[in-house]
């Protein structure tokens, strides 16, 4: 049985900060050279969608949990990850 992100989601706690710990560094490079959108499919928590309507990657840090597959799957290194600040991220 496959679970869905929801029910993933739901045996950890992630307290997001207000700031997002996740950004893209130029968002011309997803609009203009990224064709695939590829962190909308290799973000094991579905982190990253893209916008048509707004030309963009929206990036939902709620449920980030950590695992740094953002700023290594990138193949245009576009992704910035920190940790998120203290008393925030994911708590397993």
């Amino acid at each position: 049985m496959t679970k869905t992100t929801k029910e993933l989601l739901q045996s950890v706690k992630i307290s997001a900060a207000e700031e997002s710990h996740i950004h893209i560094e130029n968002k011309d490079i997803c609009l203009e050279q990224c064709q695939k959108k590829y962190c909308t499919s290799f973000c094991p928590t579905n982190v990253f969608t893209w916008s048509t309507e707004q030309e963009k990657i929206i990036i939902n840090n709620q449920h980030c949990i950590e695992c740094l597959a953002c700023p290594f799957g990138c193949p245009y290194n576009n992704i910035y990850w920190q940790f998120p600040p203290s008393g925030y991220g994911v708590e397993y």
